[in-house]
């Protein structure tokens, strides 16, 4: 049984080097959409290759987060945490020199399997370091500081973007790192799964990541109309019906598909795909806007946009609880209604907006809706399997939340008509942007409609995330399985 108590000093370690591993990972995912103006005028790229950025990174960290928590059980929660918080630095590194697009966005794909390794390896490591008296409180704390740090991206990548330039968003991580792997080898206790035994699903892994690059890649590409682009949307379709069916007839599959035949587990996920989806598209966007558009800087796109983070973090730990007591449906019927009205309000924001009177008012209330419908929909996640299954449970809503996110900034500039040099055009950008925001809030409707329509009480004494204070933007938070220490299974 794990015997660390937080109060010692091996315990403040602990908390310190999952808190910077995972605060690495976070940072990254809230600072690149603010550099990206930047990025596409460095190299004189077009928005397929903003879009291919930001996707690149999603499509192997949804792909392989599940498959990194495995091998965490298998090898070593803390070998495979260290193995991911040097990989994903020297990916890192590659990004920042990068010499052109296409270089970054190979190193985008490589921080994202870094980064599968050492996201679900951090919480692993408190649950199974920990003496349960004081896991609660460390998780907590991992998911308060944690929150912090998404707070705190936003300004930073903007400063840095202003400052020494886009290269520093990758590059800070490298002296990150080299303070983190370290103090982890020295001061955190190997552990592993109590099934670390059988084979890996490295097919089923494989087959997703590639299903999602190839239906990406369709998405991005469609306006071209390129043949490839239609033998790509084929062969993406196909690579998903194969990854069903080896799920379905493997023994020990990554996915067992059978977490699906509890309805409410299907129909929150559901919810999570549409809620995450529009959250996804409005932060990669909304960012370009408030620099093409607006004509503000980096910086100031970056803190304009703190409002709905700190909401978060000031507030979810009320929501979560408000939640347990009058049940999810509500919260999460009316909390993408709240974050839909709140992407409506974005359509005042254009050339010359006030913060005060036009981007303000719209954050705080997208804000508030996310707030509403964060906690309880990880609660209801948690509540809709048996307690064995929970960190299978959440994982699978993580990946979920990153691939929704991920077809969301591949299809929304498609769909609302955004050109390949629109972000150099500020008049059409604003008019695609107007667009792409009454396609998220409709998104966000039908999240509501299906919550209403399907979510339901739990039942009486079932699990609650320990995940309280949460401060993402970008998906919900990780859970670990009580039984084996591990956030995914």
């Amino acid at each position: 049984m794990p015997d660390v108590r937080l109060a010692s000093p091996q315990g403040r370690w602990i908390l310190f080097t999952t808190v910077l591993g995972s605060g690495m990972a976070l940072l990254d995912s809230t600072v690149v959409n603010v550099a990206l103006p930047h990025i596409g005028e460095d190299f004189d790229a077009d928005l397929a290759a903003l879009q291919w950025t930001v996707n690149a990174y999603l499509v192997t960290l949804a792909g392989l987060i599940l498959l990194g928590g495995a091998l965490g059980d298998r090898y070593g929660r803390r070998r495979v945490f260290v193995v991911g918080v040097l990989w994903f630095a020297t990916a890192s590194l590659l990004c920042g020199i990068a010499p052109n697009e296409y270089v970054l966005i190979a190193a985008r794909a490589l921080q994202g399997a870094g980064g599968a390794l050492l996201t679900p390896g951090s919480l692993a490591l408190i649950q199974a370091s920990f003496h349960p008296d004081d896991r609660g409180r460390a998780v907590g704390l991992w998911s308060g500081f944690g929150g912090i740090g998404a707070a705190v991206g936003p300004f930073l990548g903007g400063w840095l973007v202003d400052g020494p330039g886009w290269r520093w968003v990758f590059l800070i991580n490298v002296p990150l790192a080299l303070l983190c792997a370290p103090v982890a080898v020295r001061h955190v206790p190997e552990s592993s799964g109590a099934r670390a035994e059988g084979h890996f699903d490295v097919l089923g892994a494989a087959l997703g990541a590639i299903a999602l690059a190839l239906v990406t890649y369709a998405l991005i590409g469609a306006g071209d109309g390129s043949p490839l682009v239609v033998v790509s949307a084929v062969a993406g379709l196909a690579a998903a019906v194969a990854f069903v069916r080896v799920e379905k007839r493997r023994p020990d599959p990554m996915m067992p598909l059978e977490i699906f035949a509890s309805r409410q587990f299907s129909a929150v996920n559901g919810v999570t795909l549409c809620v995450y989806a529009a959250f996804g598209g409005f932060f990669f966007l909304a960012a370009l806007q408030l620099q093409v558009v607006v004509g503000w800087s980096a910086l100031a796109a970056g803190t304009a946009l703190l409002p709905t983070t700190v909401l978060m973090l000031l507030l979810s730990a009320r929501s979560g609880e408000l939640a347990d007591r009058i049940g999810p449906r509500l919260p999460l019927t009316v909390g993408p209604l709240l974050a839909a009205a709140g992407m409506l309000l974005m359509l005042r924001v254009g050339p010359d907006a006030s913060y005060a009177t036009d981007v303000l008012p719209a954050l705080l209330v997208l804000g508030l809706g996310m707030v509403t419908l964060v906690a309880p929909l990880t609660a209801s996640v948690l509540a809709s399997v048996d307690t064995a299954r929970a960190g299978l449970a959440s994982g699978v809503n993580n990946a979920a939340a990153r691939a929704a996110g991920l077809l969301a900034v591949a299809a929304l500039p498609l769909l609302a008509g955004m050109g390949p040099e629109s972000f150099r055009q500020p008049a059409r950008f604003d008019a695609a942007f107007d667009r792409a925001m009454l396609l998220c809030a409709g998104i966000l409707v039908i999240g509501a409609v299906l919550a209403a329509a399907t979510v339901r009480r739990p039942e009486p004494g079932c699990r609650r995330p320990e995940c309280r204070t949460h401060g993402s933007v970008a998906v919900p938070p990780l859970e670990a399985d009580p039984r084996r220490g591990s956030s995914i299974a």
